[in-house]
């Protein structure tokens, strides 16, 4: 951990770095999947769809910013490289093989509600440790995923 005059306790601090590692792992997992979607969709909601999954992408590109920056000022370092972050990741595979709308959007809002789920978990993870700053920035990441999610569902 680097040094920091971040008030939050050194514990604290490692405790947190750890949660936020994890999330920027799947953040990136979650973004380069909706990224597959957005490139291999087919059928007659293509257009809709297609401009959806980019807006995912973009959105949550930058939810791992806001993740990696946090965990940053923290005193950490991230460690977000296309390898790094497979290797964290705890999202599910993404199906490779997926092309048609209803397979992208079972796959997409199945790794959003993931997602989601994994860091509503984690805003109560950040409070029992006392830190009340990222458990803000994971509820503001949630109510965007949760949106996110509303709108793919709405393709089903």
């Amino acid at each position: 951990m680097h040094t920091t005059k971040n008030m939050l306790p050194d514990n604290s601090r490692r405790a947190v770095i750890d949660i936020l590692q994890t999330h920027l792992a799947a953040s990136l997992d979650l973004a380069s999947q909706a990224k597959q979607a957005h490139w291999n969709i087919k059928g007659t909601s293509f257009i809709a769809l297609h401009e959806l999954f980019d807006t995912i992408h973009t959105e949550t590109m930058g939810q791992a910013d806001m993740l990696a920056e946090r965990l940053v000022t923290l005193g950490g370092q991230t460690k977000a490289t296309i390898r790094a972050a497979a290797a964290q990741t705890g999202l599910t595979e993404y199906p490779l093989d997926a092309s048609d709308q209803a397979e992208h959007v079972e796959a997409l809002s199945s790794a959003l509600a993931e997602f989601g789920g994994a860091v509503r978990k984690a805003i109560g993870e950040a409070e029992d440790i006392g830190d009340a700053v990222t458990a803000d920035l994971l509820t503001e990441i949630t109510r965007a995923v949760d949106k996110s999610l509303w709108f793919v569902e709405a393709h089903r």
